[in-house]
This record gives C-alpha cells, sequence and structure tokens, in this order.
C-alpha cells in the first residue's frame, strides 16, 4: 500500500493535493475505433470483440441471452445467498420507492394561465453490470430497481461474458429478481455503443446506467447526448474520518475492503489526534499485507479539529464518507457533497455496497459537488403542460410581442396578439 502523510494546508488546498497525487496515470482510452465498428457492423462487430475480450474459451453464438436462462440461474442458487439477494432487493425497492412524487405539481399564476409540472419515465433503459472475471449481481439490483421503480417498461442488460461465452449464473439470476426480460453478453465500450445506437438484435436505448472499467467511461461519455448516462464513474474512493475511541483493526479492515476495487481507487484517513491516525495507518498497512491487498494509495491528514476534517470531506467531495466519531450523527449534517456518508463506527460502507437499501452507484472524481447517488429519478423526464385561457392570453400577449419584437422575433409577437 501507498502511504503519504499530507500537512494541513486548508480544506480546499489539502483536498486538491490529495487529487493530484491518487489521480489514476493510465491514459485515457480512445473509444472511438470501437465505436465505428459496433455502428457499422451491429451485431457481428459485437460478437467479434465479445470473442476477443470476453469469452475467449467459447463465443456466444448471440447476443441475447436465451430466455428461461435467468430463472433457471434463480432456481440454482444457494437458498442462503438467494434470501441475501432477495433481502438487498427489497431495501433497494424500499428506499427507490420513496423517492418517486406522488402527484403532478401545478401551479396557478395571476394572469390565469396554469403550468402543470409531471414526471414520466424513460421509455427504455440499458444497465451494465460488469462481469468477466468477477460477477457483480449487486450491481444489477441497484440499477435495475430504480429503473423499474421509476415506471421503466423496457430494460436491457448488459454483462460481459465468461470465458466459455456465458454470463455468470449470479449475474442472471439478479436479473431474474428484478424482471429483466433482455439480457446480452457483450461488455465494454462496445456494448455501451451497442445499446446506445442499437444494432440487428438490440433496439436503442433512451438512458444508460451503471459503472464500468474506463472503456465503459469513456464510451458513456462519447454516447452522452445521444443517450442520458448516469455518470461518468471513475475508481472507487473512501474518505474515513477517525476518532479518539475508532478502532484501527476496524478502520483498516473498511479501508482495505474498499482497496479490494481496485489499486487506482484513493483511500483517505483524517484524524485531529497524530496517535490515532498512526494506528489506523499501521493497522491498515498490515492488514494489505495480510490480505493481499495491492498498491492502493492511503493519504493521511491530521486537521486542526473535526470542524476541519468536515470542510475536507466537502471540498474532496469523496464517493464514500465513514464518519467514525462519537458525535458522527451531528457531523453527518455538515456534509454537503460525499456521494454517501456512513455515520457511527458500525456504518461499514460494506453494507451499502450490498444490502443497506442505498445505491452503491455514487459520483466519484469528486462528481459529488453537483451529483448523487443513482435513483429513479435518472430514469424520468420531465413535461410541463400550459394551458392558457382567453382571458389569460389576451393580457400576456401584448408582453410577449414587446419581447418578441426586441428580440427580432416578430412573427412571435403576432402570433401570441392575434389570440387577443
Amino acid at each position: 500500500m501507498k502511504r503519504r502523510n499530507f500537512h494541513w494546508e486548508g480544506a480546499a488546498e489539502t483536498a486538491a493535493a490529495i487529487r493530484d497525487w491518487t489521480s489514476a496515470s493510465a491514459p485515457v482510452p480512445d473509444v472511438s475505433v470501437i465505436e465505428r465498428e459496433v455502428r457499422e457492423g451491429g451485431d457481428g462487430a459485437v460478437l467479434c470483440m465479445t470473442a476477443r475480450f470476453d469469452a475467449t474459451e467459447q463465443a456466444p453464438a448471440a447476443l441475447r441471452v436465451a430466455a428461461g436462462a435467468g430463472a433457471q440461474a434463480l432456481e440454482g442458487l444457494d437458498a442462503g445467498l438467494r434470501e441475501s439477494l432477495e433481502l438487498a432487493a427489497a431495501n433497494i425497492r424500499i428506499v427507490a420507492e420513496a423517492q418517486i412524487a406522488a402527484a403532478p405539481q401545478a401551479v396557478e399564476l395571476p394572469q390565469g394561465q396554469s403550468v402543470t409540472l409531471r414526471e414520466v419515465p424513460v421509455a427504455a433503459a440499458g444497465l451494465y453490470a460488469p462481469g468477466g472475471r468477477a460477477a457483480y449481481p449487486s450491481s444489477v439490483l441497484m440499477c435495475a430497481i430504480p429503473a423499474r421503480v421509476a415506471g421503466v417498461e423496457r430494460i436491457a442488460l448488459a454483462s460481459p461474458p465468461q470465458a466459455d461465452g456465458k454470463v455468470n449464473p449470479l449475474v442472471l439470476a439478479a436479473a431474474e429478481l428484478c424482471g429483466i426480460e433482455e439480457t446480452y453478453a457483450m461488455g465494454g465500450a462496445q456494448a455501451i455503443f451497442a445499446l446506445a445506437y442499437g444494432t440487428e438484435t438490440i433496439a436503442p436505448v433512451d438512458v444508460i446506467a451503471g459503472p464500468g472499467n474506463a472503456w465503459v467511461r469513456e464510451a458513456k461519455r462519447a454516447v452522452s447526448g445521444t443517450v442520458g448516462i448516469d455518470s461518468l464513474a471513475g475508481p472507487s474512493e473512501l474518505m474515513l474520518v477517525a476518532g479518539p475511541d475508532t478502532d484501527p483493526e476496524w478502520a483498516a479492515l473498511d479501508l482495505c475492503a474498499q482497496a479490494e476495487h481496485g489499486a487506482e481507487g484513493p483511500l483517505v484517513a483524517v484524524a485531529v489526534e497524530e496517535t490515532v491516525l498512526e494506528a489506523v495507518a499501521a493497522a491498515t498497512e498490515e492488514a494489505a499485507a495480510r490480505d493481499g491487498i495491492g498498491d492502493a494509495p492511503l493519504a493521511l491528514v491530521q486537521v486542526p479539529g473535526l470542524g476541519d476534517a468536515i470542510d475536507l470531506a466537502n471540498a474532496f467531495a469523496p464517493e464514500h464518507l465513514e464518519l467514525f466519531e462519537e458525535d458522527a450523527a451531528l457531523l453527518a449534517e455538515r456534509v454537503t457533497t460525499a456521494g454517501c456518508v456512513f455515520v457511527g463506527r458500525y456504518g461499514a460502507t460494506a453494507f451499502g455496497d450490498y444490502v443497506a437499501g442505498s445505491n452503491h452507484v455514487l459520483p466519484t472524481g469528486g462528481a459529488g459537488r453537483f451529483s448523487g447517488p443513482l435513483g429513479p429519478g435518472v430514469f424520468r423526464r420531465r413535461i410541463a403542460a400550459v394551458q392558457v385561457p382567453a382571458g389569460a392570453a389576451a393580457k400576456l400577449a401584448p408582453h410577449v410581442d414587446a419581447l418578441a419584437r426586441a428580440e427580432g422575433f416578430p412573427v412571435h409577437g403576432e402570433s401570441a396578439m392575434i389570440r387577443r
């Protein structure tokens, strides 16, 4: 584990220094060639790349997974694992349902017109669940359940097949739990382009959501505007604020658990007391060596006071923030930018990754300054309906005419004035 101590230079300056040190040095992938091949070659191009990058032993004969494969996978799950998957799904649904507005918002205005704002779901959502060497059924639940709660009728799931050309049964089982009827054995940038533009087999979608590697991220960036996207997620990250009563081993396990996602994600330990910070650092290095954790960057920051720790968190905008302080609940109210805050010593990030009910698709790289967790809102859009009775038209038309002519659009004014 790569360790570095940062001297306190103020919240913004220290946060920027940590970001600079922990930023991934890998070049940004160029996905333009893949985009062109998918748009021109359709199914054939995606199947060719699937055989090259994912299904290296036996390529699938078709992109779409056969109907009934999900039900078979779900039935084949260990009973205890299925119970855990169903509990996670139920909790995610409860939190997602709490985010949906109950009724349209109608606004009556003084001149007599009304504006009604309502939300409607997009028609189709494309979801990406990482796969290949590992399976992430939790990502299927985190993406699919908010889409279902939002009211999306058609959900298409893409997940890289294993070397044998088959999508992992755990992914299929999770898809079955969510009622997904379209699953495609494809991954990487080609999967994102196939969902966005469509192929012979795949109808294009309206929104694409779900975590992925750098190739997936850059493909989502490329199609943004053609379709909606949830975010441009980077390496996973955790900031932990340790208090005098923090158990170093607990803190170390939380930091190392986050490092399991990869060595690129920043880990940040913050404390007022130097002895606390050193104890957490030593325990983390020991746990990392024991559990085979790679060279994840561990930033250590001693702050003058707890208020400074929260200022640093708000400046850094971590994906996950753990507060191990005694007054964690009060401190959490001051946090404004973290993707998800885990309050108190029992609130390990791992609970949020799986079963707490919160979503684990969160803003990274400081994007918490302007975005938040994945939820039903990503899959819904607003529509405004305007009603202008005759009396309101008469009152408003002269103002439309004056403004339109000032902007050089006289016919706009005429279209309003004729209704007086």
